[in-house]
């Protein structure tokens, strides 16, 4: 038996899947290794030599056509200077056409000169190309401000050095200043040409997965391509590639590559191989960088794809394997698991139960069957003791050992039922038990679901009688009534275990309001039950009746009684004696709902409007609010003294479509039931006597069970 039962805990199917999946995973998983570990090293090796050369032409390109720019320009100044007449001679008027024509590209050429002693710069020579200012929409006057801004590269240049500058920001346009020294007549001069990024930002190109980006001295960032961080003149001094070549200071004109983390536009930090280089003119920076997770994409994704080669090998390898497991055992003790773990939730009638399949012939067939029997008799269970009590068991929340707890009790009777019966008996004979019980349960379902969707517990029916309880499975204990009255939290615990009491009373007075309304339903179905068997030989009939209804709040012994044959959890005590005593009191006091002087004085300040909070209710109250009205009689209770009942008027803002629409969503209100609760309900008692055709009673002369002795009428 041992053997067996270790073979069902790790079955063979299950080993062969995993000796199978361990072969297919060992070789597969080792050949992905190698395959990707080998590929990366190549792929890398030649994305970074890739890098450095893409860098190294850009680097010559660049310096070429930064040294021809220069060539040009200042090829076309000596022709200036050279021609008869000076700058303003016919030859050179056309020299300067034919350059502009030839340079489109090139927006200023301008000549300065510097007369020491750190004054101010002489404009010189200024060619200017209408076309491109005019093109591009610049005015192009605005160069004598771009003078005063770059005065002090201007004195640099005219001293000897070759300065490229950004003046996009200036120009609103993507354009470079190039600054040379010019010697003119033995003056300190500089030359400013002022040209577009067209022609360099298209050498460099913008589609590749490499990014070359040019930047100057000063970390100024000269080209790139994203144009709009050129327009805006950002800085690179902070970026990882600029700060690298910084740090290591090398100024040799050969590529250098070096490899760094950075981030990426999405603000992740990626790991990127870098290089740059130093051109001969004007100290221009050119840095090219390519992020290793573009360069391994593609590396990546044939490993992904050898992975999922893998799966489906291992898949198909052990699939037939895990076949007959997967759907003869696994699936089926899923259902059964997931059916068992609804009931412990309580939830009996689970649609999962009616899935499992009981004609199997083996033991998961016979746990199945059981399971379904096992449904069966919770819901009878529930049914025959009460099925809040039943799911707070299922659920293990329910305290079995006797204890004390305030909750709100409820008595209802039907009136004159030793009559109805009668009746029963007088027209049906020995069919009557099944026609009284067939009433009986109409009348009771209706009634159990007011009770059910207000939160209440159903704990016992006594003939036609109804008990149930309001707050009996509440998980909460009086110990903090021991605790000394310095303690903080006694007040607290005070006041959140005298929230939980109103709140069962109110609802305990909403769901019999609530039966007020399903009892006037009924009776308008039995009236046209009855009318539509009229014609028949003992014609069916369901009689027309009223019911009193009885509310109290106190301290009751809540919990599991009887024998080991016979136990039900409920409550017993002087307070739920009051409750019934309370709903014999309907008949004398010509009303259908009564609740008690304790539940009363519970409420009234919250919830009723009375003397005590001068007929007004806070603003969060009013949805609850209670109208009710004293009987004029003061009652001697055994045990309890004087006491007062108080007859249930109304709930005015109990919206009665809602509150059955939680349990049924088709429920439609009927318009003429509905005059007996909410804002079309009675307003005074004598509105709901006449309402539900109860006589007005004359108090002088009611006599209140002179029988049980309980009740009197004090003189």
């Amino acid at each position: 038996m041992k053997s067996n039962k270790k073979e069902k805990n790790f079955p063979l199917g299950v080993k062969l899947a995993i000796i199978i999946g361990f072969i297919v995973l060992a070789s597969l998983g080792t050949v992905t290794y190698l395959n990707s570990y080998f590929v990366s090293k190549d792929v890398r090796i030649t994305a970074e030599e890739n890098n450095l050369t893409i860098n190294t032409r850009s680097a010559s390109t660049v310096q070429n056509e930064l040294t021809d720019l220069r060539a040009n320009v200042l090829q076309l100044l000596d022709l200036i200077n050279a021609a008869s007449g000076g700058k303003t001679s016919a030859l050179s008027k056309q020299a300067e056409a034919f350059f502009f024509e030839r340079n489109q590209g090139i927006a200023e050429i301008a000549v300065l000169t510097d007369f020491g002693n750190g004054g101010s710069l002489l404009l010189h020579t200024d060619l200017k190309n209408n076309r491109f200012y005019t093109s591009n929409e610049i005015d192009s006057d605005v160069t004598e401000g771009l003078f005063i801004q770059l005065e002090k590269d201007l004195h640099r240049a005219c001293r000897g050095e070759t300065i490229v500058l950004n003046v996009s920001p200036f120009y609103k346009s993507a354009m470079l200043g190039l600054l040379i020294p010019y010697r003119e007549n033995g003056l300190e001069q500089c030359c400013m040409i002022l040209f577009s990024l067209e022609e360099i930002s298209s050498i460099l190109g913008t589609g590749s997965i490499n990014e070359t980006f040019l930047i100057n001295d000063s970390d100024e960032l000269l080209c790139h391509p994203e144009n709009d961080r050129v327009l805006s003149g950002q800085s690179m001094k902070n970026h990882p590639l600029v700060k690298l070549m910084r740090e290591k200071n090398q100024n040799s004109e050969e590529s250098r590559q070096i490899e760094y983390n950075g981030s990426n536009s999405k603000g992740k930090n990626i790991r990127y191989i870098g290089a740059y280089q130093k051109t001969s003119i004007a100290d221009i920076s050119v840095l090219t960088s390519v992020p290793l997770d573009t360069v391994l994409e593609g590396v990546r994704t044939t490993r992904k794809n050898n992975l999922y080669l893998m799966g489906v090998v291992l898949f198909i390898s052990i699939i037939f394997i895990l076949t007959f497991s997967r759907y003869a055992i696994s699936r089926p003790l899923r259902h059964l698991t997931a059916s068992a773990e609804e009931i412990q939730k309580g939830n009996f009638n689970t649609p999962l139960i009616s899935l499992l399949n009981t004609k199997r012939r083996d033991e998961i067939g016979l746990l199945n069957k059981s399971t379904q029997d096992e449904q069966e008799f919770l819901n009878t269970f529930a049914r025959f003791t009460n099925r809040g009590v039943a799911k707070a068991i299922a659920r293990k929340e329910i305290d079995f050992e006797p204890h004390l707890k305030d909750v709100s009790i409820f008595f209802s009777d039907i009136r004159g039922f030793t009559a109805i019966s009668d009746g029963f008996k007088n027209r049906f004979g020995e069919e009557s038990p099944r026609e009284i019980i067939g009433f009986l349960n109409d009348y009771m379902s209706r009634m159990v679901n007011c009770v059910t969707i207000s939160g209440g517990t159903i704990d016992k029916f006594e003939g036609d009688a109804i008990m149930a309880v309001w707050g009996i499975l509440r998980d909460e204990d009086l110990s903090f009534e021991n605790l000394p009255d310095s303690d903080p939290s006694k007040k607290e615990k005070e006041a959140l275990h005298h929230k939980h009491i109103q709140q069962d009373a109110i609802s305990a007075i909403r769901g019999t309001i609530a039966m007020r309304y399903a009892l006037m339903q009924y009776n308008k179905d039995a009236e046209a039950f009855t009318k539509a068997h009229e014609h028949e030989a003992k014609a069916k009939y369901k009689p027309h009746i009223r019911i009193g209804c009885g509310i109290n709040t106190g301290r009751a012994t809540c919990g599991i009684m009887g024998s080991e044959d016979k136990m039900e959890y409920t409550a017993i005590g002087d307070s739920v004696n009051f409750a019934s005593r309370t709903e014999s009191s309907n008949k004398p006091c010509g009303t259908d709902i009564l609740i008690t002087q304790d539940t009363y004085n519970l409420l009234k300040k919250d919830y009723i409007k009375c003397e005590e909070n001068n007929f007004t209710l806070a603003e969060e109250n009013r949805v609850n609010e209670i109208v009710v009205e004293m009987i004029p009689v003061e009652f001697e209770v055994k045990g309890k003294g004087a006491q007062h009942f108080y007859g249930v008027v109304n709930m005015p803002q109990f919206d009665i479509e809602e509150f059955f629409k939680t349990a049924d969503k088709d429920f439609k209100l009927d318009s003429d039931c509905a005059r007996a609760v909410g804002k079309f309900g009675p307003k005074t008692l004598n509105e709901m006597r006449n309402l539900l055709g109860i006589p007005i009673p004359e108090f002088e002369s009611v006599n209140l069970n002179e029988e049980e002795n309980k009740i009197q009428v004090k003189k």
